[in-house]
C-alpha cells in the first residue's frame, strides 16, 4: 500500500469522533416505518424509499468488520439468508474502498466490481465520504441504497417481516423497548465507538480519558450479566447484537491493537461466559472470521502499526469451552 492510498486514523492533539452521518435512505415494506416507535423518520427531503423486494439487493458486509458483522448475524439469526444475497469484501483495503479481492477474480460475483466504492459512484458520482459498509445495493442499477448500519439492522427486522424464518427471534422486544434503546445508547457510546476512541486518541489525555470510560462501561456490564442471561433478560436481542461485535474482538484486537488493556475479555467472568453463550448460539458464531479480524486491524491501520505485522495469538479455542449460562 503505497503512502498517498494509506488511510490514517488518528490526528495528533485530538479525540476520535466519528462521523455518523451515512445515507439516509430506508428499505421500507410501506410508504412509512413499520415500527410504531420510529419517530425519527417524518418524511424528511433527505430520505429516499425504497421498496423490500426479495432478491433486490445485496448486503455488502466485510466480516474483519464490527458494523458490517452486526447485519451478518442479523440476517442469518432472522432468516434472511434466501432473501437478500451477501457480498463479501476482503479484509484489507486502501483510503479508497473494500475491495472484493478475495472473489474469483477480484469482483464481487453478483454486482461484477473490484471495489465497492464503484456502487457509491454509480449513485453519487462526486460522493464525498468514506466508502463503508455494511452496505445495501440495488443489483439491477449496481448503485447504493444506504450504508446508514444502525438502520440497516433495524429495518432488516421491521420492514422484512414478511420474509423472516418461523421462530425468528423477537430482536426489538416492546416490552424492553425504551430500556433497551437506553442500554444499547450507552454500548454504542462507551464500548462499540469507545475501543475505537483509546485506539485512535491522538493525544495522551484523549486517550486516558477514553480507557477510563470504556472500562467504566464494561464494569458495568459485567455487573449487569451477573444475574441474567442477556442484556435484556431471558432472550437475544438487537442489544445483544451490537455488544456482541465488540467483545469478540476485544482479546484478538482491542486489548493490544487499541490499548484497552486493563484487562482482557477473558478475565472477566460475566462478560466472557456471555460472548461466549453468544458466540455458540447459531447466526453469531458462523459469522466471525478471526483471521480477517486480525488482518484487517493490523494491516490497514498503519499509523497505529506500521510493521503491518500481524499477532498469531490469543488462542481462540476457548470460544467453544462451555459457558454456564443456561440457566440464569
Amino acid at each position: 500500500m503505497s503512502d498517498d492510498l494509506a488511510p490514517t486514523y488518528t490526528e495528533k492533539g485530538k479525540a476520535f469522533e466519528r462521523d455518523m452521518s451515512y445515507i439516509p435512505d430506508r428499505i421500507l415494506a410501506g410508504e412509512r416505518s413499520q415500527d410504531p416507535h420510529d419517530a425519527t423518520y417524518g418524511g424528511r427531503d433527505d430520505v429516499q424509499v425504497w421498496p423490500v423486494e426479495p432478491g433486490r439487493y445485496r448486503l455488502v458486509a466485510a466480516p474483519a468488520c464490527p458494523w458490517a458483522n452486526r447485519s451478518l448475524i442479523v440476517r442469518e439469526l432472522l432468516g434472511l439468508t434466501d432473501v437478500i444475497s451477501v457480498g463479501k469484501p476482503g479484509p484489507t483495503h486502501d483510503k479508497r474502498s473494500w475491495t472484493f479481492d478475495r472473489d474469483p477474480g477480484g469482483r464481487d460475483p453478483v454486482l461484477g466490481m473490484e471495489r465497492l466504492q464503484e456502487a457509491y459512484l454509480n449513485r453519487f458520482p462526486d460522493y464525498p465520504k468514506g466508502i463503508t459498509v455494511p452496505a445495501m445495493v440495488d443489483v439491477e442499477t449496481r448503485e447504493v441504497v444506504t450504508n446508514d448500519f444502525p438502520w440497516i439492522t433495524h429495518d432488516l427486522y421491521f420492514e422484512w417481516r414478511d420474509h423472516h424464518r418461523p421462530g425468528a427471534p423477537d430482536l426489538w422486544p416492546d416490552d424492553v423497548r425504551d430500556e433497551m434503546e437506553t442500554v444499547m445508547k450507552r454500548v454504542f457510546t462507551e464500548v462499540n465507538n469507545g475501543v475505537y476512541r483509546c485506539g485512535f486518541a491522538g493525544s495522551q489525555q484523549a486517550y486516558d480519558d477514553a480507557y477510563d470510560r470504556l472500562f467504566t462501561a464494561l464494569d458495568w456490564l459485567e455487573e449487569r450479566l451477573a444475574d441474567r442471561r442477556y442484556l435484556m433478560g431471558p432472550t437475544v436481542t438487537e442489544a445483544d447484537v451490537r455488544l456482541f461485535t465488540t467483545l469478540v474482538r476485544f482479546d484478538p484486537v482491542y486489548h493490544g491493537h487499541f490499548k484497552c488493556n486493563r484487562n482482557k475479555l477473558s478475565e472477566m467472568p460475566n462478560l466472557w461466559g456471555y460472548a461466549r453463550d453468544l458466540f455458540q448460539t447459531p447466526g453469531f458464531g458462523e459469522t466471525v472470521d478471526f483471521e480477517q479480524i486480525k488482518a484487517h486491524y493490523y494491516v490497514v491501520h498503519t499509523d497505529i502499526n506500521p510493521s503491518g505485522i500481524i499477532p498469531k495469538g490469543p488462542d481462540l479455542a476457548d470460544w467453544h469451552a462451555p459457558h454456564g449460562r443456561e440457566n440464569l
